[in-house]
Order: C-alpha cells, then sequence, then structure tokens
C-alpha cells in the first residue's frame, strides 16, 4: 500500500511539472509572438510614415518647380 502511494505521489509530481512546464512554454511563445507583431506592426508604421513623407516632399517639390517654370 505504501509503494502504490509513493507510486502515485511520484506520478501526480511529475504530471505537474510536466504541465507547468508546458504552460511556461506556452506563455512564452505567445509572449515572443506579441513582441514579433509589435516590432512588425511598428517597422510597417514607420515605412508607411517615411513613404508619405517622402510622397508629400515630393509632390510640393514638384508643385513649386513647376510653378516657378510657369511664372
Amino acid at each position: 500500500m505504501v509503494v502504490l502511494v509513493e507510486v502515485v505521489v511520484v506520478v501526480v509530481v511529475v504530471v505537474v511539472v510536466v504541465v507547468v512546464v508546458i504552460v511556461v512554454v506556452v506563455v512564452v511563445v505567445v509572449v515572443l509572438v506579441v513582441v514579433i507583431v509589435v516590432v512588425v506592426a511598428s517597422i510597417i508604421v514607420v515605412v508607411v510614415v517615411v513613404v508619405v513623407v517622402v510622397v508629400v516632399v515630393v509632390v510640393v517639390v514638384v508643385v513649386v518647380v513647376v510653378d516657378q517654370i510657369y511664372v
């Protein structure tokens, strides 16, 4: 009977440890995915802002140059 109780305790401890390890791994993976998504989104926002600024500057320069030519 004592051996059976010890075996059950060992099995329960092993199962708990495995579950905790799985939960920790899942949490770490989720955090990494969130960080990667945030970084990629930040990069996309920066690229979009830079493209918009460049387009606006080019349009302004073209308008000014054309205006100077036709004045």
